[in-house]
């Protein structure tokens, strides 16, 4: 599938889904390159979790780290980028030597069983759309499904929330205010360093924690 048949597949969705799509495009590779930029170490087998993967432009960064004893799970609430990720799974010439190491999952992160699964999770969720409890229960989720010492890398867009808040009413500015304050709480306590990447629409902050040892 060529990039810009993915940016079609993606602008249908946001435009039918955009509080749970939360963009225009997909992902940048400058983006998804900093990103998956933790699975770069050398270590033991790994199982890593891509929450939202859309239709796969940051999950193609995740295989090229890929290593033939490592695990990826790929948990995607959209049918279509589910299907879509099925077809690149049995045609993409990157995604066919993972098959069997690749599981789509059609599933909201929330719900995902069990606890200290995953020594990397790498979030694609536009957490500025969800309401504050849902962010909140996404992070307890990521909590939950780390190892100890597991790494949890997601982005924002910059400035989404500040831009955004004198153009809309007292109840979205209270949801935006009440976002950031939960967001902010895990940075202040998790992160260890940022890195912004302007050469994606919008720009974005690519935000790695040490671990999700501890909640918002």
């Amino acid at each position: 599938m060529s990039f810009w048949a993915e940016c079609g597949t993606f602008l249908r969705e946001s435009r039918r889904h955009f509080r749970t799509t939360g963009a225009l495009l997909p992902s940048s590779r400058f983006l998804a390159r900093a990103l998956v930029a933790p699975l770069g170490t050398a270590g033991p087998p790994r199982r890593v979790l891509e929450v939202g993967p859309g239709t796969g432009s940051v999950t193609r960064a995740i295989l090229r780290y890929l290593r033939p004893e490592d695990r990826l799970d790929a948990v995607e609430l959209n049918r279509r980028f589910v299907d879509r990720l099925e077809l690149h799974l049995l045609h993409d010439p990157l995604f066919v030597p993972h098959r069997d190491q690749v599981s789509v999952i059609h599933s909201a992160v929330e719900e995902l069983p069990g606890e200290g699964v995953y020594d990397h999770i790498v979030s694609g969720l536009p957490l500025n759309n969800f309401p504050s409890w849902q962010v909140r229960q996404i992070f307890q989720a990521y909590r939950r499904l780390l190892k100890p010492d597991g790494v949890l890398s997601y982005f924002e867009y910059v400035l989404i929330r500040q831009l955004k808040t004198p153009f809309v009413n007292r109840r979205e500015r209270r949801r935006l205010y009440r976002v950031g304050r939960i967001v902010g709480q895990y940075i202040r306590t998790c992160q260890v360093r940022h890195e912004q990447v302007l050469m994606n629409v919008p720009p974005a902050v690519v935000r790695p924690p040490t671990s999700a040892s501890v909640s918002p």
